[in-house]
């Protein structure tokens, strides 16, 4: 039996903090782009954050030992590989498109890991509204796809073209499939009772030993060893990486999955306006209509049972 709960005044209130987090990653990864390649800029604060989870980890000592969960690790290459996935797709679609878009695209992740939940745990069932969202948010995408008026990137090549830039989104709604596909397994192996470190750590040891190499297969090797580089760096690793992924596992051992989502729609809309206050990014009629779509069928998936819950308090 799941025994994971619904969301609560401390789920909430983390949610919305790592919502913000989250919105100022890509943000973060954009703004320094060139000073540093986002690829290598994934790998380095991953390695950095996982000597922090080391040392996290020998601080608990005996309550959470050094040693794998029993059948733990064949899960943990295979999330740890997926989330190298996800960030070598963010990374490269930071250079072909807006960040705002990245964002909104990535976050499609809840909408996916419900489905994938959906026919893995009888306890993740979807409700109809939460199909309704789910159809809303993919009209939504091809809303966003299609209703652009073909300018390129912020920081883009010369010459960029309309393809580029749909190429960029595809790829960062490619990085949310497998950001659903990571919460999926983990939810679904032996990793759902392991500590979240252990978790955390097979991910971030796995995305810097997968994206260093990667980072100059695709041209995004350089560092450019800058105050701005730095402060950037400390963020990532210390704020996002380590802080605000722990918090996020911790969060899925506890709670249910589907239903934390329910506050995610905050992440693409503070990283809209973050993008445009902070990189100069346009907004786009079209880009706008359907990331309003995107956050719609988010909220329904998410979110339906506490919506049913507000529409009939008698409901339990």
């Amino acid at each position: 039996m799941d025994h994971r709960l619904a969301l609560d005044g401390r789920a909430v209130g983390l949610m919305t903090l790592l919502c913000v987090v989250w919105s100022l990653q890509q943000i973060s990864l954009k703004a320094a782009a060139p000073d540093v390649g986002p690829m290598l800029m994934v790998a380095l604060r991953s390695g950095l954050a996982a000597l922090m989870v080391l040392a996290l980890m020998r601080l608990r000592g005996a309550g959470e030992p050094l040693r794998p969960t029993p059948g733990g690790w064949r899960a943990g290459l295979g999330v740890g590989a997926l989330f190298a996935l996800e960030y070598l797709l963010v990374a490269q679609a930071l250079l072909l498109t807006h960040a705002a878009h990245v964002v909104v695209f990535l976050y499609t992740a809840p909408i996916f890991a419900a489905l994938g939940l959906h026919l893995k745990l009888p306890a993740e069932r979807l409700h109809w509204s939460q199909w309704l969202g789910i159809g809303i948010a993919f009209v939504g995408i091809a809303v966003a796809f299609l209703g652009r008026s073909g300018a390129p990137a912020a920081g883009a090549a010369p010459g960029a073209s309309q393809g580029v830039s749909l190429w960029g989104d595809a790829l960062a709604l490619a990085g949310g499939a497998s950001w659903g596909a990571t919460t999926v397994l983990l939810r679904c192996s032996a990793l759902a009772r392991a500590p979240a470190t252990e978790s955390l750590l097979y991910q971030l040891l796995c995305a810097c030993v997968l994206l260093l190499p990667a980072s100059l297969l695709f041209g995004q090797g350089h560092f450019s060893a800058s105050p701005a580089a730095w402060a950037h760096l400390a963020f990532q690793s210390v704020v996002v990486s380590f802080a605000s992924f722990l918090a996020w596992f911790w969060l899925l051992r506890h709670y249910l999955a589907s239903r934390l989502g329910v506050f995610s729609f905050l992440t693409p809309v503070f990283g809209v306006l973050l993008g445009v206050g902070l990189l100069g990014e346009p907004l786009e009629a079209g880009f706008v209509a359907g990331s309003l779509g995107v956050l719609a069928g988010i909220v329904l998936v998410s979110g339906s049972g506490w919506l049913r819950r507000r529409a009939d308090p008698r409901r339990t």
